[in-house]
């Protein structure tokens, strides 16, 4: 069972935080009771965030060449981090994470826990609160202004869909071993990008100057977020091929020879 049901944005959890918890905490709980009552017990993967961590403002940031950084893990956030659950959807994703890992612990399900970074790729309908990098892609597509929360120079790991598929196909085969653990799965440090970034690599392949404004910090966002990813590699083999500029540009191909679809839902 692949568990990728949830509400996905911090701005609407701010909102309401009741429907938040009851979709992401609550409806996590009665799909792991229905697992375990039933006779099948199967595998169960589910897609958490790296909302979990919170803050981490214990961790200095810096800015280098433009863009922030941690200024002391050059390999990025590991699963032995602290969890610090920020803002209702942190509470409400984080709760589910390890009511998973719990129920292995305990009731010996065969759960796995992906803490995933922002993820982006083919038939991603992103908007403005959740999926950025096709939020921003499509609305480049069709002029659309784009608002920055921030200053632009946040950064995130990104992983293209390809690569986080083939993360659970691996982790399936290798059940023995990824059995009640969680994984940092993202594109890790060498697949970074900033927002700033993002419309450089747009203005290229659309070939075309983006119109753009810059607006103040939204609730829960993290001025860099940055996934070690190596005890995925470590434990089943796992780890990303795709690169931040070919996933960028083959989403702006997609969004190209899809655009009529496109306009038949934002317009």
């Amino acid at each position: 069972m692949f568990h990728f049901a949830a509400q996905v944005a911090v701005t609407t959890s701010v909102l309401d935080p009741r429907e938040d918890f009851e979709i992401n905490a609550l409806g996590t709980f009665n799909v792991l009771e229905a697992i375990r009552q039933s006779g099948s017990k199967p595998i169960v993967l589910y897609s958490s965030t790296n909302k979990v961590y919170g803050g981490m403002e214990h961790v200095k940031i810096v800015e280098r060449n433009g863009e922030y950084d941690y200024e002391s893990l050059p390999l990025g956030v590991s699963e032995a981090e602290q969890l610090d659950f920020h803002s209702p959807y942190g509470c409400s994703k984080g709760t589910a994470d390890q009511y998973m890992i719990d129920y292995s612990r305990i009731y010996g399900l065969r759960t796995v826990v992906f803490r995933q970074s922002c993820i982006y790729g083919y038939r991603q309908f992103g908007v403005e609160d959740q999926g950025w990098v096709a939020h921003f892609t499509i609305s480049s597509m069709f002029d659309r202004p784009l608002t920055i929360y921030g200053d632009g120079k946040q950064v995130r790991d990104v992983l293209f869909i390809d690569d986080l598929v083939r993360a659970y196909d691996m982790a399936i085969k290798n059940i023995n071993v990824t059995a009640g653990k969680a994984y940092n799965i993202g594109g890790g440090p060498n697949k970074k990008m900033s927002l700033l970034n993002l419309i450089g690599y747009l203005e290229k392949f659309f070939g075309k100057k983006l119109t753009y404004t810059f607006s103040t910090w939204r609730p829960g966002d993290q001025r860099v977020f940055i996934c070690d990813i190596r005890k995925a590699k470590n434990e089943f083999g796992w780890e990303p091929k795709i690169g931040v500029e070919e996933g960028v540009r083959l989403l702006a191909a997609w969004v190209k020879e899809n655009k009529e679809e496109f306009k038949s839902i934002y317009f």
